[in-house]
């Protein structure tokens, strides 16, 4: 299984001015604007540890997942939440050749932390030997830093401050996430029962 980003959280769309308010940077000087790059770094890599920690796609964004068989004949868990809509199925031979399923043959089902892909009879589209599916969907909580949950959006600030604070130190000693982070995004993460099938 292979999960790949089609797109990329633009630019803009990133908190750098409330980063500088919750890091207490000076303002009003000619260089304000010098280390937005640097600030910049660190929110994604928040974004990226928060969304790996819980699951949760925050920004939206399009995703092309790739699989070699289905875990389940008529279902299919996705590998992150929450899913706005599947954007194509796409079942792959061994030579490469290409096959969109029809929309009508699938559907959505929109779980807070695991959606699936449900076939709309009986089965999903069988995957041949040697062969793959692709399926392309939209992701995340909506397209800009509003949309995600304030708890969450805290979260990813306190722990790009506590990247930014440390980004000189050679380790941090520790717990790999601060606490505060922990305490708020422990409700998003998504618990697995039964070995983790889904």
């Amino acid at each position: 299984m292979m999960l790949m980003e089609q797109s990329q959280v633009p630019t803009a769309v990133l908190p750098v001015a409330q980063f500088k308010d919750h890091l207490r940077l000076g303002t009003g000087f000619g260089d304000d604007g010098v280390q937005d790059g640097v600030l910049e770094t660190y929110l994604r890599a928040a974004l990226a540890a928060v969304e790996a920690r819980t699951g949760k796609v925050l920004i939206e964004r399009d995703f092309a997942w790739t699989l070699s068989a289905w875990r389940d004949l008529g279902t299919q868990t996705l590998p992150v939440a929450p899913v706005t809509a599947i954007t194509a199925l796409v079942i792959v031979d061994r030579l490469n050749v290409e096959t969109v399923i029809d929309a009508g043959k699938y559907l959505l089902d929109k779980d807070t932390h695991r959606p699936r892909i449900v076939s709309s009879g009986f089965v999903l589209p069988p995957v041949p030997v040697a062969g793959s599916a692709r399926i392309e969907f939209s992701a995340g909580f909506g397209p800009t830093w509003g949309d995600i949950p304030a708890d969450i959006a805290q979260a990813v600030m306190l722990l790009a401050a506590h990247f930014y604070e440390h980004r000189h130190a050679a380790a941090v000693s520790g717990q790999s996430m601060p606490f505060g982070v922990s305490a708020l995004l422990d409700r998003y993460r998504n618990v697995r029962l039964f070995g983790g099938r889904g």
